[in-house]
């Protein structure tokens, strides 16, 4: 058990992964559990979903977006990825003593318009304020309730089946590096911080055979993998050349020694699906505005694998194992 806790335990990768196993959940639940984007249960013979979030991104305002718009898609795509349709988010702030009532109204009201554009809606929240140099400027907590749809994933994997992303993958982290301009970085590379709702909903609603989805964000395309292959017990191999990726991000991991599988996503879904119905899922995802640069990037190898595991097929036709993102690449990146 670790002694100290460290920034690298935020950062999605193994280190998270043993804090929450040998922390919390060694507390809060009695089994081993999969842990989805949000939790799942019924209520008075409904399911609904619920899922909480934090966010501590810095800087707070970023190319494509800010925390409080952030915090609204985050949280909407957390239950969207669970079969949910958002219904209401709470908001709670802790506030820095110093911090520019400006900046605030500009944060609280992209909240409001993300918020309306995915037709959600803020019901309750809280505020607090803290000495100068305890928060960082501001924090927010949000908690993010739905309704399980009528169509919901079926996680019967098989062998053959196909993985979808959504689109191009590193952006948010690029971005948020570039915006740090604490390495000489110049980009134009835009967060796609966005809501994908209606994204998700449509191919829920046309496409049979949909399996998983996960949302890509801390540790980027291959921890969320990784832990949906550990999770549901099946093995994946990716095409490393079929992975779209802007040559800006290429470039800037290139430069930086980053790997793209490992960045952080704000606007991409991953999903696991029928290989029959992969060329309906591309049309739907190609025909929205968050997923015109739809690819399937790779498929299910082996299922019942009580190790599942994530590998890529390199350009050069060598295959590599891809793990959890060890240690620390991009501190305070949501």
């Amino acid at each position: 058990m670790v002694q100290r806790i460290s920034l690298a335990h935020g950062e999605g990768g193994e280190l998270t992964h043993q804090l929450i196993q040998e922390v919390f959940m060694s507390a809060f639940s009695s089994k081993k559990e999969i842990q989805h984007d949000s939790a799942v249960f019924p209520i008075e013979g409904k399911r609904i979903a619920v899922t909480t979030d934090s966010y501590v991104v810095q800087p707070i305002f970023f190319p494509g977006g800010n925390i409080g718009k952030l915090a609204i898609t985050g949280t909407v795509n957390d239950l969207a990825v669970c079969c949910a349709v958002p219904k209401m988010i709470t908001a709670g702030f802790i506030l820095e003593e110093g911090f520019a009532l400006s900046d605030l109204n500009k944060i609280v009201h992209s909240m409001a318009e993300e918020a309306k554009a995915a037709n959600v809606k803020i019901v309750a929240g809280d505020t607090k304020v803290v000495e100068k140099g305890s928060a960082d400027g501001i924090f927010i907590n949000t908690t993010g309730i739905g309704a399980i749809s009528e169509q919901v994933c079926s996680p019967a994997i098989k062998k053959g089946d196909c993985v979808v992303v959504s689109g191009t993958i590193g952006d948010h982290g690029i971005a948020i590096l570039s915006a740090r301009n604490q390495l000489g970085l110049l980009t134009d590379v835009q967060s796609d911080c966005a809501s994908l709702h209606s994204l998700i909903q449509s191919l829920l609603e046309q496409v049979d055979g949909i399996r998983l989805m996960r949302d890509p964000t801390r540790g980027g395309l291959a921890t969320s993998l990784v832990e949906l292959c550990e999770d549901f017990q099946f093995s994946v191999e990716l095409e490393e050349d079929l992975i779209p990726i802007r040559r800006e991000v290429t470039g800037a991991c290139n430069i930086l020694g980053f790997d793209p599988l490992y960045l952080a996503n704000e606007g991409k879904v991953v999903i696991v699906c029928d290989s029959s119905n992969k060329d309906k899922v591309i049309e739907i995802m190609q025909n929205h505005k968050y997923g015109e640069e739809a690819k399937v990037i790779g498929k299910v190898i082996s299922v019942n694998d009580s190790n599942g595991k994530l590998y890529s097929r390199t350009q050069i036709g060598t295959t590599r194992r891809i793990h959890r993102l060890n240690g620390m690449i991009l501190p305070r990146i949501c």
